[in-house]
């Protein structure tokens, strides 16, 4: 099949959870013998602009997008362009990702094509968004109810979501996950003097829905001379980046990275004590998957798309209640022994649970509408 895809930001990159599924599918549906496209934004940043030269990445087609480079339209125009050049263009199925570039899967869909729309979350609901772009978003989301051929989710929860506001029938297909290799703190030793077990560490995107300042708030009131990193990147939120710094001011325990990747994204999951998710707000949280198959001890918020995943593999608070957080990490700190257990048993269990083989051929499936 000619497969196109859009709705992600660039390829090969790790700007969120959206890239490295659409980077997953891809190359795995190339391996199977399948021609796909990949429609990348354009952008004016260095490393953007070096990649803007690769026209094709592990077997798969690369395509720059026209896209208006500012805060509101960049994800706007950029899927706005690449639904025209699909409809145009000589494919059997476009694939797009998130609700937001599916409010222009009419043109592809008009011109015959089949339509296949993955929701990786409620995107209208995030904090982030003023009300335009939450509107936007969930028009996106009523066109996805009613142009695709398919809808894929990712959790029980956005499927029942789906059938009540909708009655609309929607496939669960999970994200997958590759068991991973642990490495050295050689990196992260000589930056920031951590070293393996010294840490408690959150990994993503930096945005209000994630519920970092949850986890600030909890850090500064527990007693350990363990430290706090938080690594990612913004996304659109540049205030909160800085009022969550403001928050963890003058307590030397907090380490802020920024986004990080590659060798260094290795070394800070191989090697932390804890991880932690406090979200409010997912659709299948990608690093938590990643950061079990590190054989992370993980400490989760209660919401159903972390506790789906994790299911015993992993400890649980509820969710937005910071005294519970503050609770359960204090509590695992002085339980090395619980710690040692759950690392023991993370890798096999997610990596067995969630297979990138399976999630491929579940989507290649229903590309097929068998």
């Amino acid at each position: 099949m000619n497969i196109a895809m859009l709705g992600h930001k660039r390829i090969p990159s790790r700007d969120g959870g959206i890239e490295v599924v659409v980077e997953e599918l891809s190359s795995r549906m190339v391996e199977s013998g399948h021609n796909i496209t990949c429609f990348n934004r354009k952008c004016d940043s260095a490393n953007a602009i070096k990649l803007s030269k690769v026209s094709v990445y592990r077997g798969i087609n690369l395509k720059e997008i026209f896209t208006v480079n500012k805060k509101g339209l960049a994800a706007m125009t950029s899927s706005l362009f690449a639904c025209i050049a699909t409809a145009l263009g000589r494919y059997d199925v476009v694939h797009i990702h998130a609700e937001g570039p599916a409010f222009f899967s009419f043109f592809p869909k008009l011109f015959g094509k089949k339509v296949v729309v993955t929701i990786h979350g409620l995107d209208w609901n995030r904090a982030k968004w003023g009300k335009f772009a939450s509107w936007y978003i969930k028009i996106g989301e009523r066109h996805a109810v009613k142009y695709a051929d398919e809808i894929i989710v990712l959790s029980q929860g956005i499927k029942d979501y789906f059938w009540n506001e909708y009655k609309r029938e929607t496939t669960y297909i999970s994200n997958g996950v590759n068991l991973a290799k642990k490495v050295a703190p050689n990196i992260i030793k000589k930056r920031w003097g951590l070293v393996k077990d010294s840490y408690v560490l959150y990994l993503g995107r930096i945005v209000p829905e994630k519920g970092e300042h949850y986890l600030v708030k909890a850090w500064k009131s527990i007693d350990t001379d363990k430290k706090l990193v938080i690594a990612g990147g913004a996304s659109d939120t540049a205030l909160y980046v800085k009022e969550l710094k403001e928050l963890a001011k003058g307590d030397e325990r907090i380490i802020f990275t920024d986004f990080v990747q590659g060798e260094l994204l290795s070394e800070l999951y191989s090697n932390s004590l804890i991880y932690c998710l406090p979200s409010d707000l997912e659709g299948m949280p990608l690093s938590l998957l990643e950061a079990m198959s590190y054989g992370n001890c993980c400490l989760v918020s209660d919401i159903p798309e972390c506790s789906e995943v994790v299911e015993d593999k992993a400890v649980l608070f509820r969710h937005g209640n910071v005294e519970d957080l503050k609770d359960k990490l204090s509590f695992l700190l002085t339980n090395t022994g619980l710690i040692k257990r759950y690392k023991e048993e993370a890798a096999d269990y997610i990596c067995n649970k969630y297979s990138w083989d399976d999630v491929v051929k579940k989507t290649l499936d229903l590309y097929k509408g068998s």
